[in-house]
């Protein structure tokens, strides 16, 4: 995690070997220092990414999430991935300081 862009925590998303939600959920949680009653499911998410009490304590004034290395999820699993990025613009339709970001290189 860093801070970054006027104040905002940018938190890497990484999705490297990720083939199935189950791993999604756990890298998400570790990203976003989720606490330990987190679901691991949509709706879990949604409501992780639009509740300020649930970022981290750095992200007061915004988060960006730069989700890298997700072409090899997407492939995997394309409907998974649809929601995915569904849940990600809900949130941030919700949320106007969280932003999400696919990045199209690798993260290396």
């Amino acid at each position: 995690m860093s801070e970054d862009l006027a104040g905002r925590l940018v938190v890497t998303l990484d999705l490297d070997g990720v083939t199935d939600k189950a791993g999604l959920m756990d890298r998400a949680a570790r990203a976003l220092t989720l606490p330990d009653w987190f679901g691991r499911n949509w709706d879990a998410l949604a409501d992780s990414l639009s509740d300020l009490s649930v970022w981290p304590q750095e992200a007061k004034n915004g988060l960006l999430v730069v989700v890298t290395d997700w072409q090899g999820y997407a492939k995997a699993r394309p409907e998974e991935w649809e929601t995915a990025q569904e849940v990600f613009s809900q949130a941030m339709r919700v949320m106007p300081t969280l932003t999400v970001a696919l990045a199209l290189g690798g993260s290396s």
